[in-house]
């Protein structure tokens, strides 16, 4: 699968991490700096990581990639069921009478 780069992927600066407090404190500026300077800022609370801010293309394009993963994913699941042929298959229309009369 292709994927094609951006200029987040190259240039996304590590992440600043911050407590929820300060990230309260300064939202702005952890949204500037996502923006501006390609910089995430990981959000802790207690000490443990609960969330990322992230520019909103990164988070569009990373949307993409799930979505293209996932439809590849399944592609090759029905690729693999229809390789196998459908020998001994059962249509769901089959599958559900079968499933209500065993409840009956």
């Amino acid at each position: 699968m292709y994927i094609p780069h951006t200029r987040y992927t190259w240039c996304m600066s590590e992440p600043v991490v911050e407590s929820m407090a300060e990230v309260r404190k300064h939202l702005a500026d952890a949204i500037d700096r996502a923006r501006r300077e390609d910089t995430p800022t990981v959000i802790t609370r207690r000490g443990k990581e609960e969330a990322v801010l992230v520019d909103i293309d990164e988070y569009r394009r990373l949307r993409r990639i799930e979505e293209q993963a996932e439809e590849d994913w399944l592609n090759q699941l029905a690729d693999a069921a229809e390789a196998e042929g459908t020998e001994g298959s059962v249509s769901l229309e089959e599958m559900a009478a079968e499933i209500r009369a065993r409840r009956d």
